[in-house]
């Protein structure tokens, strides 16, 4: 099966998607980190500054809301492993145009955990935009992508 010839370890012999045997890897400290953007208006910033969005702590829900989201990724992406989580931080900051999601997923387990950062910024931005729609429809979700990982056998990579 060409899928197989050309190195794609998700596809089984008969070109089918399968979950990646891992269980001969070894355990090492993995980490991940992702980031993200939320574009608001200016009017939705003003608010999130002063505390007032009638929804609540917008920020403080997506805080809350990508890390449950790290720890669920496995029952939301078919194909990823189900593997402990040992750290999550979000950190969301209010800038002029908008809000920037950064997030660190930690581990200490046999695959990496570049998926569980993407699903973690991601999940916090829908949560805001959850939180702050009723001011700003036109609110968007933008530059999501995984800034760097480290462990495993691959190494380090950073995005430059």
């Amino acid at each position: 099966m060409a899928g197989v010839e050309a190195g794609f370890n998700h596809l089984d012999a008969q070109g089918h998607a399968r979950m990646v045997d891992v269980t001969e890897k070894d355990v090492t400290v993995r980490t991940a980190s992702a980031e993200g953007f939320v574009r608001l208006a200016a009017s939705t910033v003003l608010a999130l500054r002063d505390g007032a969005v009638p929804k609540g702590d917008a920020i403080a829900v997506a805080r809350i809301a990508g890390i449950a989201a790290a720890k669920r990724t496995p029952d939301l992406i078919p194909l990823c492993h189900p593997i402990a989580i040992h750290a999550v931080s979000v950190e969301l900051e209010v800038q002029d145009d908008g809000v920037a999601i950064a997030a660190t997923v930690r581990t200490a387990d046999r695959t990496g955990v570049e998926m569980e950062a993407l699903t973690c910024v991601t999940v916090a931005a829908l949560a805001l935009i959850d939180m702050v729609k009723a001011l700003d429809r036109a609110a968007t979700i933008t530059d999501v992508c995984v800034v760097s990982k480290s462990g495993g056998r691959s190494g380090t990579w950073t995005r430059s």
